[in-house]
C-alpha cells in the first residue's frame, strides 16, 4: 500500500489550515452562534456527488482535529481510489458549532485535491504508457502548493521541483539574460553544484538541443523540450547521444496527450494544467442527525 503522506510536511500543513480557518471564521460564525445551542451535537455524511479519484482525506480529518479533538471521524474510503457518485466517504459527529466551523475549509481542500488527483489520473490513463511519467510544475495556487503536489502524487503523477530551492532549472529567461544557451552553459561550467542537486535546462528548438548535446555532457542531467512539435521531439530523441533524461512540456491536456503515447524515449511529460486548470470534485457534507 502506497504511503502518500510519507515525508509530508505536517507542520507547514497545520499552519496553512489554521490560517485558512482564521480567514473563514474571523471573529466568529455569527449565523451559527445565533441559531445553534452551544452544546448541540450533530452527525454528517461526507458525500461524493460525482465520479472521481479521492485525495486529501487525512487533510480533511486534520482540519477538524485542529478545531476540536472530540469530533469523531470515521473514514469509509481511501486516498487514491476511484469512487462513483453517491459514495459515502466518511461519517463525522461532534459539536455542531465546531462541525460548521470546519465544514467549508475541509471541503475546499478535499474538493480541490480530489480534482487535481482526478485530472492527473485521467491524463495518465489517457496516455496509457507507464514508461512516461506525468509530472507537475510550479504553477500552483499560492500557499496551497504542498496540498496540490500531494494530490498529484495521489493521482498517480510525480512532483517536479517543489520550489526554486531544490533543483537547478535553467529556463528561457535565464538563457536570454545570459545572452544565449552557449554562454549559459559556459557560466554553468564555472559553478560548483552540490552532488544531490539535479540540473535541467530548457531548449526551444533542435539547434539549442544540439548545443546542449555538444556542451552539456557532465553538466546537465535533464533536457526539457519546450513546445516542440512531435516530429522535432522524435528527431531530438534520435540525437540524444548523451542519454540525457528527456522532459516534454507545452500545452499538454486530455485531448492531445494521446499523441505522445507511442513515442519511445520521453521520460517525463510535465503539465501546469494539473494544478491550474483542474475541476474541483463535487463533495458535500450533509447533516443527517
Amino acid at each position: 500500500m502506497i504511503d502518500y503522506y510519507k515525508n509530508f510536511n505536517w507542520k507547514t500543513a497545520d499552519k496553512l489550515i489554521v490560517q485558512s480557518l482564521k480567514e473563514d471564521i474571523g471573529n466568529g460564525d455569527i449565523t451559527s452562534d445565533l441559531l445553534i445551542p452551544k452544546n448541540n451535537v450533530s452527525g454528517a455524511n461526507l458525500l461524493l456527488k460525482e465520479d472521481s479519484i479521492i485525495a486529501g482525506l487525512n487533510i480533511f480529518r486534520k482540519v477538524f482535529e485542529l478545531i476540536d479533538n472530540n469530533i469523531s471521524i470515521k473514514i469509509k474510503s481511501k486516498d487514491g481510489k476511484f469512487y462513483r457518485n453517491g459514495k459515502i466517504l466518511a461519517f463525522i459527529q461532534g459539536n455542531t458549532l465546531n462541525l460548521l466551523k470546519g465544514e467549508r475549509v475541509s471541503l475546499n481542500i478535499l474538493q480541490r485535491m480530489s480534482g487535481i488527483a482526478n485530472t492527473t489520473y485521467l491524463l495518465k490513463k489517457r496516455l496509457n504508457n507507464n514508461s512516461i511519467k506525468i509530472t507537475d510544475t510550479r504553477k500552483t495556487t499560492p500557499n496551497f502548493r504542498i496540498f496540490e503536489k500531494l494530490a498529484v502524487r495521489i493521482g498517480g503523477g510525480e512532483n517536479h521541483r517543489m520550489g526554486l530551492y531544490d533543483m537547478v532549472l535553467i529556463k528561457d529567461n535565464h538563457i536570454n539574460a545570459n545572452g544565449g544557451i552557449g554562454k549559459t552553459l559556459e557560466i554553468l561550467k564555472q559553478k560548483k553544484i552540490k552532488k544531490h542537486v539535479k540540473v535541467e535546462i530548457e531548449v526551444k528548438d533542435l539547434k539549442e538541443f544540439d548545443i546542449v548535446q555538444k556542451n552539456g555532457k557532465g553538466l546537465v542531467d535533464i533536457v526539457m523540450l519546450d513546445n516542440f512539435r512531435k516530429d522535432d521531439i522524435i528527431k531530438a530523441l534520435r540525437l540524444n547521444r548523451n542519454s540525457f533524461v528527456i522532459e516534454f512540456s507545452g500545452g499538454i491536456n486530455y485531448n492531445n496527450i494521446i499523441n505522445f503515447s507511442k513515442i519511445k524515449g520521453i521520460d517525463y511529460i510535465s503539465s501546469g494544467g494539473l494544478t491550474h486548470s483542474y475541476k474541483s470534485t463535487d463533495i458535500a457534507l450533509n447533516f443527517i442527525i
